[in-house]
């Protein structure tokens, strides 16, 4: 039976293209679920603040009336701009192992960039850098995170085979916890508290407006993020909504901040702990028993592995020691909290500056994950 790709414009179809996954993955342990509620939010105006400065499209891929296929294609005009580029993103791509079906999904995808004078067709990437990205090329066997993509193996062999090729390349960093930070971590931070001033405060310490020390640490990180592959700044609204969201659910002494002496924030470190088997548990639904499981594992008894969601350092500060500080400061935290892992989110294969931070951990390099592009020629 010919496969038909449907351009998503009511609720019926969100409904096809949210539920998808649950019956695509259903019996793989490794695969974990996004929350169905942040899906839909995705393409509210009211929840999404990003679809000021962009276009988004989703897309259904239908076999005989099943949903066989998913897509979502993003225009974000603020990144092209600031890029020099024409691109059309895709995001939230699956399909079942049938070429026809991967074909007719970013070929669906392709045409509605042309029609908006797109050149380009690149992913999987969101609307920022803060949302999932990124293919996985390899270590399909490993268990995924809350905030990275599982796919199964046979996606990036359709990629390659419908022409795509390798943009970037991000890895994940995986570490077994010491049981102390190691001596050059301790050195340097003993360095730059005495000689430069910079200390660590938690978002829970008497006098710290958590508000606002977490937005002065989400307009760090724009800066930090500024020059790195396809990065699009949060604006003011998209910096409130992702406080509102995540701020509640964080174990704030895992959050480190660092401040100097001028009490402006010049590094800041989001960790939580991992979420991964609450969210498999929750089978992307919070009700009627998903919250029970996402907040035993907030609150009460969470998983051994903690992730280290997002990391970054003003730029006047890079390369000082900044680092040093969060780990000096975690580590004992981890341990006396039960964690014995540790592992990033993607960070790309060339920046050799954030890699090699990690040495003295000696850091296990796991999942990597590629950005594919092509050229939009003939896209029907």
């Amino acid at each position: 039976m010919n496969v038909e790709v449907s351009r998503i414009t009511d609720g019926r179809g969100l409904r096809d293209f949210v539920s998808l996954p649950r019956m695509h993955y259903r019996g793989v342990p490794q695969y974990v679920p996004d929350l169905e509620r942040d899906i839909r939010d995705m393409f509210s105006r009211k929840s999404n603040p990003g679809l000021e400065f962009s276009d988004v499209q989703p897309f259904v891929a239908y076999r005989g009336g099943v949903a066989v296929g998913r897509i979502v294609g993003v225009v974000n005009r603020k990144a092209n701009e600031q890029w020099q580029q024409r691109v059309v993103r895709f995001g939230l791509i699956e399909f079942i192992d049938d070429l026809d079906v991967s074909r007719a999904l970013l070929d669906a995808v392709g045409s509605w960039g042309r029609e908006l004078g797109m050149d380009t067709l690149q992913g999987p990437m969101g609307i920022t850098d803060f949302d999932k990205e990124g293919m996985l090329v390899d270590d399909f066997h490993l268990s995924g995170t809350m905030n990275t993509i599982w796919n199964p193996d046979y996606y990036p062999r359709h990629l390659e085979a419908l022409g795509f090729q390798k943009a970037v390349d991000w890895v994940q960093i995986r570490i077994q916890i010491p049981p102390e930070a190691p001596l050059r971590y301790q050195r340097t931070a003993q360095y730059v508290r005495e000689q430069m001033g910079l200390r660590v405060v938690k978002l829970g310490d008497a006098g710290i407006s958590p508000r606002r020390y977490a937005g002065q640490a989400m307009r760090l990180f724009n800066e930090a993020y500024k020059p790195i592959f396809g990065f699009s700044a949060l604006s003011e609204a998209q910096m409130a909504a992702f406080l509102d969201r995540y701020l509640p659910l964080l174990d704030r002494q895992i959050v480190p901040i660092v401040l100097n002496q001028q009490d402006e924030v010049v590094g800041a470190a989001v960790t939580i702990g991992s979420l991964s088997k609450a969210l498999q548990k929750a089978d992307g639904r919070l009700w009627p028993t998903g919250w029970y499981h996402l907040l035993k594992a907030l609150k009460w008894r969470h998983e051994d592995t903690v992730e280290m969601l997002l990391v970054g350092v003003r730029p006047d500060y890079q390369g000082m020691g900044v680092n040093a500080l969060f780990f000096d400061d975690l580590i004992p935290i981890y341990n006396r909290l039960g964690f014995k892992w540790a592992e990033t989110g993607p960070q790309l294969e060339d920046n050799v500056r954030e890699l090699s931070q990690w040495k003295p951990l000696k850091p296990e390099y796991v999942k990597r994950r590629r950005c594919y592009r092509r050229e939009l020629r003939g896209e029907r």
